[in-house]
């Protein structure tokens, strides 16, 4: 190896035992004839749909398999010996001390139990490179690096009692306390806010650049990416697509995959002119039980039929809450709510079969929305059965109807969810509220969990089911892009009340208030130095930090 490489990985082969449901144990291959160099200092992204090895792959430059993953061929060489095959105890003496990992979500990371400093500085001791009052003084000197309010007395908290953004800096700050070579950071940002992201992105960059530690960045937005990588690395079912300069990624790509991750971002929808509301919500507060402060303040919307309002801002900006409200799970404490001219019971119990029906919800997480030991037939029948009465040869045949509507076709009514992909999931969550027959489905941030071509491909067939039934949507979301791709009309939130409100053509004109200039100006472009520009330009920073 040359002098300055740090990991050189050469035909990496990692597999696993599948075990289907109702079917025997098979192996599968997750990875395979993969060759990767990282030089010291540099910082090399990987990027890909879900399943095609990324984060196996990032773990792999630990020697680790995660879930009975198996590496069972190649070379992974770290600081020029093999470590593929190396003994526990070498494993144990590089893990945290050579090589560190930044997971996706630093809430699940963190021990709610611990203090932070506790957590930040526990590598640095176990391994004996630095003394307490060292380590507690480097742990202090990153939190002050990363932007991290209080850098004296921040490791004083625990993680419950810090922001999301926070607590995903904190755990870069736990990364780099002991010195590393090289950190792992397997999508960061991918939970957070755009408004968030854009420090912890910043923050990232900064620390990488002054600590000069090198880098393996795993996302599947091609965008992020761009901003902190020297080198791109494609991936899809487990091999290599392409790799080189992040510049020739973006701007000169050779294959047709990664030119579709390039231009996923294109989709456009034009708005529908205003007309007469389905729903109209008027002066709507409310506050959650046993809390003395409210979380929705005097908010008025309205939503015609045929016709999407996306509901925009940050984690906390009360979007959810709205729609808690709207389908009845929390009494508002003022205000009325009107749908199809009848005005809504604030109360659950008080609706009707119809209201119940006719406002259907899609949720974030299809994965815990739907029963593990339930196959998507059942899940789909059920509204079937409980609104309409529907039973045996009846049923399954509007199950395969909707089933077709949302393009999986035949030979998915009997899988269980465990068996789908994360779009074909949301795509059954979506055939489920489709059954009930609504006017209005509320979308809570239902394309965030996915990667873009897969978000793309929900998006477009929302789209398209809407011309055919003319029902409305309530798009939640933070994400301005998916915005531009969807809505007729936008209401921008901000600390539970609406800043901003009406059709998208004027929402997201100039001039703009301070919070929707920081919202539109957050959503990550496939542009060299644009994090900078944008850190440089803005007029107010992030309610997340």
């Amino acid at each position: 190896m040359a002098d300055d490489t740090l990991l050189q990985i050469r035909g990496l082969k990692i597999e696993a035992t599948s075990y289907p449901p109702g079917e025997p144990p098979k192996e599968v291959t997750l990875v395979e004839g993969v060759d990767l160099t990282l030089a010291r200092g540099r910082v090399m992204g990987l990027i890909g749909e879900s399943g095609a090895g990324k984060s196996t792959i990032g773990l792999a430059a630990m020697a680790y398999g995660r879930g009975g993953v198996r590496l069972t061929g190649g070379t992974i060489r770290l600081n020029g010996r093999d470590i593929r095959l190396a003994d526990n105890r070498t494993l144990r003496s590089l893990r945290g001390k050579e090589v560190t990992y930044v997971a996706q979500s630093a809430a699940a990371a963190f021990n709610p139990a611990k203090r932070l400093m506790e957590q930040v500085t526990e590598a640095s001791l176990a391994h004996g490179l630095l003394s307490k009052p060292e380590a507690e003084a480097r742990a202090i000197s990153l939190f002050d690096k990363l932007g991290l309010p209080d850098p004296e007395t921040f490791g004083d908290r625990y993680p419950h009692q810090v922001s999301g953004g926070q607590l995903q800096r904190a755990m870069t700050a736990m990364a780099l306390c002991p010195r590393p070579d090289l950190v792992i950071f397997d999508e960061p940002t991918t939970a957070l806010d755009v408004t968030t992201q854009i420090d912890v992105l910043a923050a990232i960059k900064e620390a990488i650049r002054d600590t000069q530690v090198a880098a393996l960045y795993i996302t599947h937005d091609l965008a992020v990416v761009a901003q902190v990588s020297d080198e791109i690395m494609v991936l899809r079912h487990g091999r290599m697509i392409e790799v080189g300069p992040t510049e020739t990624i973006i701007h000169d790509p050779t294959q047709d995959y990664t030119k579709a991750l390039v231009s996923v971002r294109g989709l456009d929808h034009a708005e529908k002119p205003p007309a007469e509301p389905v729903l109209r919500v008027e002066g709507v507060t409310a506050r959650y039980r046993g809390t003395t402060f409210d979380v929705l303040k005097n908010v008025t919307v309205d939503l015609p039929p045929g016709q999407t309002l996306a509901v925009v801002g940050e984690s906390g900006s009360g979007k959810s809450t709205l729609a808690r409200v709207i389908t009845g799970l929390l009494p508002a404490t003022q205000g009325r709510i009107t749908f199809a001219g009848r005005e809504l019971s604030g109360d659950l119990k008080g609706r009707s079969k119809d209201d119940l029906r006719e406002i259907q919800m899609i949720y974030q997480m299809a994965d815990t929305a739907m029963n593990p030991r339930q196959t998507v037939g059942t899940i789909i029948g059920r509204p079937l059965e409980f609104y309409f009465g529907l039973k045996g040869a009846e049923r399954d045949a509007r199950v395969q109807d909707l089933l077709d509507q949302i393009e999986m076709g035949k030979g998915f009514a009997d899988r269980y969810p465990a068996e789908l992909s994360g779009g074909q999931k949301q795509r059954v969550c979506i055939a489920r509220a489709l059954a009930a027959d609504p006017k209005l489905i509320i979308c809570d941030e239902v394309t965030s969990a996915l990667d873009p071509l897969v978000a793309d491909g929900i998006l477009k067939l929302l789209l398209n089911l809407q011309a055919e039934a003319q029902g409305a949507y309530l798009f939640i979301t933070h994400d301005l892009a998916t915005v531009r791709a969807i809505a007729d009309k936008i209401a921008v939130m901000f600390k539970g009340e609406v800043v901003r409100y009406g059709q998208k053509s004027d929402v997201l004109a100039p001039p703009f208030d301070d919070y929707t200039d920081l919202l539109l100006s957050s959503v990550p472009e496939m542009e060299i130095g644009w994090l900078e520009k944008v850190i440089a330009h803005r007029k107010m920073e992030s309610a997340g930090n």
